[in-house]
């Protein structure tokens, strides 16, 4: 077996990081190779490399002993038979199966598309793959799983010799999973090469023949997955003492009070029976990897989702009635949304107002708002979290992640609301912006306001929580207190869902 893909002394960078560091590894043709690591570890990025969507960085790709360089994701289908399955299935929903397989490569008769042709080369390929759906049939009757068959049929139809899977099932039920599996299963004997992304380790250990660690941009090793455990795997990918990143600079300042209690939670989808409890000046962190329920839970709680079972109460009093965000926050709930471009501040709007927003009241005169309180409010807190650049009347979509969160951060300082609830707080953030933000969280208890951090980053997690509750498919599977049972390899066990 020759190599079907080699990677050369690769690099990549951002503005301002370097994401990817001098990597090198090969894969083999006909094998199914997972690419393991941590969020961020670059895995996403490497594969954007060899799929033609960056195009710019350094090191050299290697398709069957060739060099090659794709201008875009499309040249790197058709001249390098390549193909990539996304997580989030890109599918137009309104034409059929038929013409999103062969989306811009219709047969044709003449200038008019051929659709017996093309129903009938789909048809051979959906049956092949064991598909309970046709050429003929709409998108958008199908299930997520369909949609990720309809992907790899489109890889098949392109005569793709390599395929990559990004988190291939996250979104998939247990038999969807099982037929995937069967058409992996059945590419590999027909020689075709799988590179398979998945943060789901019994997965690994069920079709990969080998795995690839990355670890903050670098290259680990590669293992024969035969012959190694999960816990050397989770070692490999984890590997490096946690205080570095997250720490605790004064002594935590949580009491007995209970400002939040959660029981029974459920909704019909994302979360099941959730039981837990927030203490006042208590950073309480919920752990767990991606599709594990965590941000449906503190939707709910801000009333942006609506629950179907279980109750919550905020300090002894039971939440009856209809309930919103706006309920929340004179309630005292505040929310950081991970998505912070499209849910953490209006758009087309200065610094200055952004903080504003959630705390108008403060900022009256008679009827009016006084312009001048919202700009000495927002340049105290500029000044205080040490924003870039100094300007309270710039866009904040214009400015930094880490400077934009900042911004967001300032707007629930400016309320008196007491629990802030921060879905992924630094993601996207850089070190020095990271640390600030820990800092103002441990300012945050000391004032006496207590803190849910949802956070993907186990460093992160268990560096700034008093507790970590681990979240697996659903459910909570753990909750454990920081100076007793922190421990790296069992909570992440804990997340793939372990006992």
């Amino acid at each position: 077996m020759g190599n079907a893909v080699e990677f050369v002394k690769i690099n990549k960078y951002f503005p301002g990081v370097h994401v990817l560091k001098d990597i090198s590894f090969t894969v083999k043709e006909g094998e199914v190779h997972a690419l393991l690591g941590e969020n961020g570890a670059g895995k996403s990025t490497l594969l954007n490399i060899l799929h033609g969507v960056y195009t710019e960085y350094e090191g050299s790709v290697l398709l069957h002993e060739k060099k090659v360089s794709f201008k875009n994701p499309n040249d790197a289908i058709l001249n390098g038979k390549i193909s990539k399955v996304h997580q989030e299935t890109m599918v137009v929903e309104d034409l059929t199966v038929g013409q999103n397989v062969t989306l811009g490569y219709e047969p044709r008769k003449g200038t008019f598309i051929d659709f017996g042709r093309m129903n009938r080369e789909v048809d051979a390929i959906l049956e092949e793959l064991n598909c309970n759906f046709r050429s003929a049939d709409l998108v958008s009757s199908l299930t997520a799983g369909g949609k990720q068959m309809l992907a790899i049929a489109k890889a098949l139809f392109h005569h793709s010799t390599i395929i990559s899977l990004d988190e291939p099932t996250a979104s998939l039920t247990m038999r969807e999973t099982e037929a995937l599996f069967q058409v992996i299963e059945k590419l590999r004997k027909d020689g075709v090469t799988v590179l398979y992304v998945s943060h789901r380790l019994e997965e690994i250990f069920q079709i990969c023949d080998r795995a690839t660690i990355l670890r903050d941009g670098e290259y680990i090793e590669t293992l024969d997955v035969k012959g190694t455990t999960r816990e050397e795997l989770i070692h490999s990918m984890v590997g490096r003492s946690v205080a570095a990143v997250a720490s605790r600079l004064k002594p935590s300042p949580k009491t007995d009070e209970v400002v939040l209690k959660v029981e029974h939670l459920s909704n019909e989808h994302d979360f099941h029976d959730i039981n837990f409890e927030l203490h006042k000046g208590e950073i309480l962190g919920f752990f767990g990897l991606v599709g594990a329920g965590r941000t449906e839970i503190m939707r709910t709680i801000m009333g942006v989702d609506q629950k179907t079972g279980g109750t919550v109460t905020l300090k002894g009093e039971e939440i009856k009635g209809s309930w919103n965000s706006t309920k929340a926050l004179k309630k005292g709930i505040g929310l950081l949304p991970e998505d912070r471009k499209t849910q953490g501040f209006m758009n087309l709007s200065m610094n200055y107002d952004n903080i504003a927003i959630s705390s108008l009241g403060k900022y009256m005169k008679g009827p009016f708002v006084d312009e001048s309180k919202k700009i000495k409010n927002a340049e105290r807190y500029f000044e205080e979290m040490d924003v870039h650049p100094r300007r309270v009347d710039y866009l904040t979509k214009n400015m930094s992640g880490g400077n934009q969160q900042k911004v967001i951060l300032a707007r629930w300082m400016s309320t008196d609301v007491d629990i802030i609830i921060f879905d992924e707080p630094t993601k996207g953030v850089d070190v020095a912006a990271k640390a600030e933000i820990y800092r103002l969280m441990e300012e945050l208890v000391a004032e006496g306001k207590s803190l849910i951090v949802v956070s993907s980053e186990l460093p992160e997690a268990m560096g700034i929580s008093d507790r970590i509750i681990v979240m697996s498919e659903g459910r909570i599977t753990a909750e454990l207190e920081s100076n007793v049972d922190f421990e790296t390899d069992s909570i992440l066990d804990f997340a793939i869902g372990g006992k």
